[in-house]
C-alpha cells in the first residue's frame, strides 16, 4: 500500500516547508494535530493547501529562539483535515508520509523556512513494514509496565495487547514525556524494529535513572 498515491521518493517534492517545534513528532503512518494561529504559519499552510499539501515537521537543534537551528531529519505530514475557526485559527491534521534529511536551508522570501529535502535514506517509509518484520510485542509491554508503575500513570492495556503494533510504537514514541533529544533518536532509527528497540532502551533509562545514553 503506497501512502496518498507517494509510490517512490521521486514522487516527493525537492523543496518542503518546514514548521520547526520541540517535542511535536510526526511518524509515516502516524497522525499529529495542530492548532495554528502564527501567521507565518497559517501563511504556510494557505500555500500548502494550494500546492502539494505537505509540511516538514522538524525539531529545533539549538540556536536562537527566534532562528534555531533545525535537527537533520524531520518527517513530512500531509494536511488531511482542515478547518478555520471564528478567530483565524487553522485546526488541521497531519498524516505522516515520509522521513527526509535535510541537505540544506533555502533562502526564501516567504515568512516560514524551507529546506532542500533528501528522501532516499528513508524511502522505505512509503511502504507498511513487513508482517516478518515487526517488533516483539511483549518485550515492549514488559518494558511499559514497568515504565508506568514507577510514573504513576494509566494504561489502556486492551489497546497495548490489540493496537497495530506501528500505532502502538508510534503512539508511544510521539506520548510519552521524552527530551526532544530523546524524542529526535526514536525518529531517526532505521526502522519500526529499531524504533521499537530505541523506546524499550529510553523506558529501561526512565526506570533506572540513567539518562547518560542519547541513544545516537
Amino acid at each position: 500500500m503506497t501512502r496518498h498515491g507517494y509510490r517512490k521518493a521521486a514522487d516527493l517534492p525537492d523543496t518542503l516547508p518546514v514548521f520547526p517545534l520541540a517535542g511535536a513528532l510526526v511518524f509515516p503512518r502516524w497522525s499529529l494535530p495542530l492548532n495554528i494561529f502564527e501567521p507565518r504559519y497559517l501563511n504556510m499552510i494557505d500555500d500548502a493547501m494550494s500546492g502539494h499539501r505537505l509540511i516538514g515537521m522538524i525539531q529545533p537543534a539549538g540556536g536562537s529562539k527566534q532562528a534555531p537551528h533545525l535537527a537533520r531529519v524531520g518527517c513530512a505530514g500531509r494536511v488531511t483535515s482542515y478547518s478555520e475557526t471564528e478567530d483565524g485559527r487553522y485546526l488541521i491534521n497531519l498524516s505522516g508520509i515520509c522521513r527526509f534529511s535535510v541537505v540544506e536551508e533555502l533562502d526564501v522570501t516567504t515568512p516560514y523556512r524551507q529546506v532542500r529535502a533528501d528522501w532516499s535514506r528513508f524511502a522505505a517509509d512509503l511502504s507498511e513494514p513487513e508482517p516478518t518484520c515487526l517488533p516483539d510485542r511483549a518485550h515492549l509491554a514488559e518494558a511499559l509496565k514497568k515504565y508506568v508503575a514507577v510514573n504513576e500513570m494509566e494504561v489502556d492495556w486492551d489497546a497495548v495487547e490489540t493496537a497495530p503494533l506501528e500505532t502502538l510504537v508510534n503512539a508511544l514514541a510521539a506520548g510519552c514525556p521524552f527530551s526532544p533529544m530523546e524524542k529526535q533518536a526514536l525518529l531517526e532509527a532505521s526502522d519500526l524494529c529499531g524504533r521499537c528497540d530505541a523506546l524499550i532502551a529510553l523506558l529501561d533509562m526512565d526506570i533506572s535513572g540513567d539518562d547518560s545514553s542519547t541513544l545516537q
